[in-house]
C-alpha cells in the first residue's frame, strides 16, 4: 500500500442505506426516564464527508481514547500496539501529521522484551507540545513483569528535542515519600488548563502485603498529578523508585468491603475532569476544580452496580499538597483535605441499573453542567445519559434503536457526540438528541473501529480501524471532517 492520501467517499448504496437509518431512526419510542424526547429527525447531506487514513505501514497505531490530537491539531499521537492490551509488548511512540502523513518517533525503548518494560496510551498536553504516556519499570523482567502495579507516567516535550523525563515519583519503600506513588498509574488525562493530569491506580505496596495477609486488598482508585512541583524520595533513586516533575494526591476513597446500600465504594475508574473550568454550584458559587469517576457501589440486595462519582477539589494547590499523607503499609495515602467525594446517580431501581455498554470514560461539557456515561434504556439499548455534577435528574441525551460499541467522543464546543456501531460512526446533537450516521461500514475488511476522537477545535474525528495487509490486520489512523455538515 502506498503513503499517498487515501480518500474514500460514500457510495449511492451507502447513501440509501444512510437515508434508511434515518427513517428508522424517527420511528424510535421514548425512554420512559426521558423528560426531553424529540423525535424530530433531520436528514445530514453526507455525500462530502471523505475519509482519509493517514497510517499505511505494517504496525500497530493505536490511538488514545481521548487527548489524541496536538494543541493545533495538526498532529495525532499514538504507540505502536496492534492489540489493546499489549501495551506491556510495545516500545515506541509516534506523531503523524495530518497534512503531509508523516510519521515520527518521538520515544524508543531499547530494551523492551515481551515482559516490558513497555509504553503507550499517549495524550497530548492542550496548550504545550508535549505529550505523557503509560511507561513499565526499566528493570521488567519474567520474574516482575508489565502489570497494573507496576507502570508509571513519563512524559516527552517535541520541543526540546524529545526530552523525557519521569512526570510520576516512585518509591515502594518505607519511610514512604509524600507525593509519590507506590504502584502502577495509567489512563492520563490532563484537565483543560494544563495544571494537572487524572490517572487511574494500583498499589504495589498493598499487592505485595495482600500476599501474606488476604485483608488487605489492592484496590483501584482514581488521582491527580499536580504539575510542576517537583518531589524527590526519601530513599535512594533506582530503577524502581525514583523522583518526578510532579506531586501525585489520590482523590477517591475506596473501601475493600462497601456496606450494602450504601455510598462507599471499592473501585474507582475511567474518571473525566469536570468543565472546562469547573461547574457552577447551586449557590451561584462556581468550583474550579472537579474529577468524575465511575464508583462501584454494593446494592442493598448485594449485587454490584457502577455510578458516577464526583470529587470537588480545593482551589488552593497549597492545601492540596499539606494535607497529604504517605500511606502505609496496609493503606494507601490519605485523601487530602478539603476533597469532597459525592454520589452524583442512583440506579438500582433501574430496569437495568448501573452505568453499562462498551468500555467508556466519562465527558464533560465545555461549562461543566453535564456529565455524560452509557447506560441502559428499559429496554436493554445502550444510550448515552447526562447527570449535572450537583446531582439530580438523569437525562438521557440518544434514543437510538441500536446499541454503540465503541467508547463515545464529544466535540470540543459540547455540541456532539460520536460513537461507533457495527463498524459505523455516528454522531448525536447534545441539544436536540437527533442521531445521523456520517460514515457507514467500510465495504472492505477493515475492522475494530476504536478510540474515536474529536479534534480541539472544528469537527473532525480521527479514530482507529484494522485494516488488511496482505491477509494480517494492523490498526491504522482515520480521519473524517464533519465541519460541512455540523456547521450548516
Amino acid at each position: 500500500m502506498s503513503d499517498k492520501k487515501i480518500e474514500y467517499k460514500l457510495s449511492f448504496k451507502a447513501f440509501g442505506f444512510l437515508l434508511l437509518n434515518v427513517l428508522c431512526f424517527s420511528m424510535v419510542q421514548c425512554n420512559p426516564r426521558n423528560s426531553n424526547v424529540n423525535n424530530k429527525n433531520e436528514s445530514l447531506d453526507t455525500t462530502e464527508i471523505v475519509e482519509i487514513q493517514l497510517t499505511s505501514d505494517p504496525s500497530g497505531h493505536f490511538l488514545n481514547q481521548r487527548q489524541a490530537f496536538s494543541p493545533d491539531d495538526k498532529s495525532l499521537v499514538f504507540d505502536n500496539r496492534n492489540d489493546d492490551s499489549k501495551i506491556g509488548e510495545n516500545a515506541s511512540i509516534q506523531v503523524v501529521n495530518l497534512e503531509t502523513h508523516e510519521v515520527k518517533t518521538i520515544y524508543q525503548l531499547e530494551n523492551q522484551t515481551v515482559f516490558g518494560p513497555g509504553t503507550g496510551a499517549v495524550s497530548f498536553h492542550p496548550t504545550r507540545n508535549e505529550v505523557v504516556f503509560i511507561h513499565g519499570l526499566m528493570n521488567a523482567s519474567e520474574e516482575q513483569p508489565y502489570g497494573f502495579t507496576a507502570r508509571v507516567a513519563r512524559q516527552v516535550s517535541l520541543d526540546e528535542s524529545n526530552k523525557s523525563e519521569a512526570m510520576e515519583a516512585r518509591d515502594v519503600h518505607v519511610p514512604f515519600t509524600k507525593g509519590a506513588l507506590r504502584g502502577g498509574s495509567h489512563a492520563y488525562s490532563y484537565s483543560s488548563d494544563g495544571r494537572y493530569v487524572s490517572f487511574t491506580y494500583n498499589d504495589q505496596v498493598l499487592e505485595r502485603e495482600s500476599i501474606a495477609n488476604p485483608t488487605i486488598k489492592d484496590l483501584r482508585t482514581v488521582g491527580a498529578f499536580i504539575l510542576g512541583e517537583q518531589v524527590s524520595i526519601n530513599g535512594e533513586v533506582d530503577d524502581e523508585n525514583f523522583n518526578g516533575t510532579s506531586f501525585a494526591v489520590l482523590l477517591a476513597e475506596v473501601n475493600a468491603d462497601p456496606k450494602p446500600g450504601s455510598d462507599q465504594i471499592n473501585k474507582a475508574y475511567e474518571e473525566c475532569w469536570v468543565g472546562d473550568t469547573g461547574y457552577a454550584k447551586p449557590d451561584g458559587t462556581n468550583q474550579n476544580k472537579a474529577l468524575a469517576f465511575l464508583g462501584d457501589v454494593v446494592s442493598e440486595t448485594g449485587e454490584k452496580v457502577t455510578e458516577v462519582f464526583i470529587s470537588d477539589l480545593p482551589s488552593n494547590i497549597s492545601e492540596l499538597i499539606s494535607s497529604v499523607d504517605a500511606g502505609s503499609l496496609t493503606s494507601l495515602p490519605a485523601i487530602p483535605a478539603g476533597v469532597n467525594q459525592r454520589r452524583l446517580t442512583f440506579t438500582a431501581d433501574y430496569n437495568f441499573p448501573g452505568v453499562q455498554g462498551p468500555r467508556q470514560w466519562l465527558r464533560s461539557s465545555p461549562d461543566g453542567d453535564s456529565i455524560y456515561f452509557y447506560q441502559k434504556d428499559d429496554a436493554g439499548i445502550v444510550q448515552i445519559a447526562a447527570v449535572s455534577p450537583n446531582g439530580g435528574e438523569i437525562k438521557v441525551i440518544t434514543k437510538n434503536t441500536f446499541s454503540p460499541d465503541t467508547s463515545f467522543s464529544l466535540s470540543s464546543d459540547g455540541k456532539y457526540l460520536a460513537y461507533g456501531a457495527k463498524e459505523g460512526i455516528y454522531i448525536t446533537g447534545v441539544s436536540d438528541g437527533i442521531t445521523q450516521q456520517v460514515l457507514a461500514a467500510p465495504g472492505n475488511s477493515s475492522r475494530n473501529l476504536s478510540n474515536i476522537n474529536w479534534s480541539n477545535t472544528g469537527h473532525i474525528l480521527a479514530y482507529n480501524r484494522k485494516v488488511d495487509l496482505a491477509g494480517l490486520f494492523f490498526f491504522q489512523i482515520f480521519t473524517i471532517n464533519l465541519s460541512s455538515i455540523v456547521n450548516k
